[in-house]
């Protein structure tokens, strides 16, 4: 049984046609990545999984049980935290209250288990331990990323989604993000990737999905996409040699 699977969803954006009859699966402790150019469907995707937009049809399946009709409260209970895109942090909270609000879904929890789950993201991203009581708006883009990326990982997901983590920063930063979400997954984290960023989606992910207005088009693992001829022409700059 899959850890997530998605049968024949559609969704709407009031009049527009967002999800097209989408079908996937993510297994336990897998990466997989969607890719797809601007407007594919690809953040849809990820906000029609976590309740923020409610499919017309299809199913939602997590751990076999059906969470299409749930709210997104219900959602991150369950044990999915959605990292959206633009990062989304509290600029007026420093960057330990940030990551201490992660928690909120996991009920009430003791003062130790929240310092201990703050010293572990610290330990994950060892950067934001010199800011930790620097407010969130002061942070470079970059960090503010990793803290959207540390804040989502408090909730002890089963399942973490993330929306293109790579917008808008500098090609080094990528790499170093890239090595977190790497050096995450190694610590058991299953994880559906949304990014533009095809070359990098595809260094981390086992397995991928190409969306085009809506509908999922080429599925197949990271290596059969990155020997795709039009994969390759589309998403990754060139042909298959």
């Amino acid at each position: 049984m899959a850890l997530l699977e998605l049968r024949n969803v559609n969704s709407f954006y009031g009049k527009v046609h967002a999800l097209r009859g989408v079908s996937l699966q993510v297994e336990a402790g897998e990466v997989v990545t969607l890719l797809g150019a601007n407007g594919a469907g690809k953040s849809s995707t990820l906000r029609t999984i976590s309740g923020l937009l409610r499919p017309t049809s299809g199913e939602i399946l997590f751990e076999g049980k059906p969470i299409h009709q749930m709210n997104p409260e219900a959602v991150v209970r369950l044990g999915i935290s959605h990292v959206p895109e633009g990062r989304r942090i509290f600029p007026g909270l420093t960057v330990r209250e940030n990551i201490m609000l992660g928690s909120t879904s996991r009920g009430h929890i003791s003062r130790k288990e929240m310092a201990d789950g703050v010293e572990e993201m610290f330990g994950i991203f060892p950067d934001l331990r010199r800011f930790e009581n620097a407010l969130g708006w002061t942070l470079s883009g970059g960090q503010q990323q990793m803290l959207a990326v540390a804040r989502g990982l408090m909730a002890r997901p089963k399942l973490l989604l993330l929306d293109e983590p790579s917008l808008g920063l500098a090609p080094v930063i990528v790499q170093q993000l890239f090595a977190t979400i790497r050096k995450i997954h190694q610590l058991g984290a299953t994880i559906l990737l949304v990014e533009q960023n095809a070359n990098m989606a595809l260094s981390v992910a086992g397995r991928g999905y190409v969306l085009e207005t809506g509908a999922l088009t080429v599925s197949g693992s990271s290596a059969e996409l990155l020997g795709n001829e039009e994969v390759r022409a589309a998403y990754l700059g060139g042909h298959a040699a």
